[in-house]
């Protein structure tokens, strides 16, 4: 088995307003230095042997149901098979 950990965010020209209603609670809780928030989403996949290619695979999950590709970013990190 393969993890895979898949990190979808809003593209930097898209207004994230959950981002800034947690920045100014953190302003209002005395943590003036945070400048910008993002909110994102994590995803940990466990994927199975099989025949496809990994990359192409995981990237076609990003593009077709994971990711707004339209509004959102993705980046995946392939992790080491785990042997039971």
């Amino acid at each position: 088995m393969t993890k895979v950990n898949v990190f979808v965010t809003l593209r930097e020209s898209v207004l994230d307003p959950q981002g800034v209603a947690v920045k100014d609670a953190l302003h209002s809780m005395g943590y003036a230095e945070v400048s910008d928030v993002r909110i994102g989403k994590f995803l940990e996949l466990t994927i199975d042997e099989s025949e496809r290619d990994l990359d192409t695979a995981v990237r076609e999950m990003c593009e077709k149901l994971l990711a707004n590709t339209v509004i959102e970013d993705y980046r995946y990190e392939i992790k080491e098979e785990e042997r039971a």
